[in-house]
């Protein structure tokens, strides 16, 4: 009896904290929103004011009004003069060009649905020989990184992230022949690095377990028999 109480609480708490925390995260990003959003309205258009009661998501529904007129208005001749503009203010100022220029061009890369950006898992050897790390392919080396890195062979930009944090991590140029190609998707690898390895995959994808020189030894010698 005491068993299946413990499994019957134990079962509880693993179907319910997932709802919960998301409801939790929906419900403080909204609260933040909202409470950043709603004092810069004036009170004669907030609705609000002439309710007795407050509209949750209401900061959240004129963010997303508002960021849609500005990338409407962007779009026409007039906004991209007007962004130009600004941009080129922006750049005259020393400090603050660099950190602007940076920021737009990842949330670009992010943003544009590139086809190579985060589409690929890859196993690295990290942080020294032996050891493997979950690695997410973020673009192709060119120039002297290639010429260096490579010489002659292709070379990719690996971006192996932290436990249980994936949104830092370190960026490594390494040559193509020295990663191993996974089938997982970004989301499994993911949730393999939130959850320190406790959430895997069922499958196993193949390349995954790296061959020992004498596996490839006789892969060789058995293909070479057929030839």
């Amino acid at each position: 009896m005491l068993r299946w109480l413990r499994n019957s609480f134990l079962t509880g708490i693993v179907v319910v904290t997932p709802v919960a925390v998301t409801v939790w995260l929906i419900v403080t990003f909204v609260n933040f929103v909202d409470s950043t959003i709603k004092p810069l309205v004036p009170a004669r258009y907030n609705p609000e004011s002439y309710l007795p009661f407050a509209l949750p998501g209401m900061g959240l529904i004129i963010a997303i009004l508002a960021l849609t007129f500005l990338g409407a208005l962007a779009a026409n001749i007039f906004g991209r003069t007007l962004l130009g503009f600004g941009e080129r203010i922006v750049n005259s100022v020393p400090l603050v060009r660099n950190l602007y220029g940076g920021l737009k061009q990842i949330v670009e890369t992010v943003f544009s649905g590139q086809q190579n950006s985060f589409k690929e898992v890859v196993l690295v050897e990290y942080p020294m020989k032996g050891s493997y790390a979950v690695a997410f392919v973020s673009s192709y080396a060119k120039g002297e990184i290639r010429a260096v890195v490579g010489q002659g062979e292709e070379v990719i930009g690996v971006f192996v992230p932290t436990t249980p944090n994936p949104t830092s991590g370190f960026l490594l140029f390494v040559p193509r022949s020295k990663v191993i190609e996974l089938s997982l998707s970004v989301e499994e690898a993911a949730k393999l690095i939130i959850s320190f390895g406790l959430v895997t995959p069922e499958h196993l994808p193949d390349g995954a377990v790296p061959e020992t020189p004498a596996k490839r030894g006789a892969s060789r010698e058995n293909t070479d028999g057929v030839l």
